[in-house]
């Protein structure tokens, strides 16, 4: 099965990529990993954010294939424990679909559209994250459910 990572904004911070790298790196024997960057559109007036998710939701539905298992990452989504996401992983695996894609939105969160779209909406935690930190903490999660998967000791 293939991952993609679909996420708006760039990693600025070294510290940030050099993790996500390493991460990726650890990944490639288990599973293709995928990050596709979207520049976010800013947004000058609050008034204007629907219409600003709209936008980039729009850039990220042209992104997703019609039989793609899609996760957004939500404040409202649901919280799992890491055994949890790996059992998730492997039913995904096991349905047969070729592509799982994760959805991480701008600070503003993502469009109606693109919450519709998700097949799972996944909250990393009731506390408030950078949607940088976002990104590093799911791809260290996607590799942790790879290792508890394949009955490896990182996990514990």
């Amino acid at each position: 099965m293939k991952i993609k990572i679909i996420a708006l904004g760039k990693i600025k911070e070294k510290f940030l990529r050099d993790g996500i790298d390493e991460f990726l790196k650890r990944l490639s024997p288990y599973t293709s990993l995928e990050i596709v960057e979207l520049t976010p559109i800013e947004i000058k007036d609050e008034n204007l954010v629907e219409k600003v998710l709209n936008q980039e939701g729009e850039k990220i539905l042209a992104l997703i294939k019609p039989d793609s298992f899609v996760i957004t990452l939500e404040i409202e989504g649901k919280q799992l424990t890491s055994e949890e996401f790996a059992s998730k992983i492997k039913e995904i695996t096991n349905s047969g679909i070729s592509e799982l894609v994760f959805v991480i939105g701008s600070s503003c969160g993502i469009s109606q559209n693109v919450s519709a779209r998700a097949n799972f909406k996944l909250s990393l935690s009731k506390m408030t994250f950078l949607h940088q930190f976002a990104r590093l903490l799911l791809v260290e999660q996607i590799y942790r459910g790879f290792k508890i998967l394949n009955n490896e000791t990182y996990h514990k």
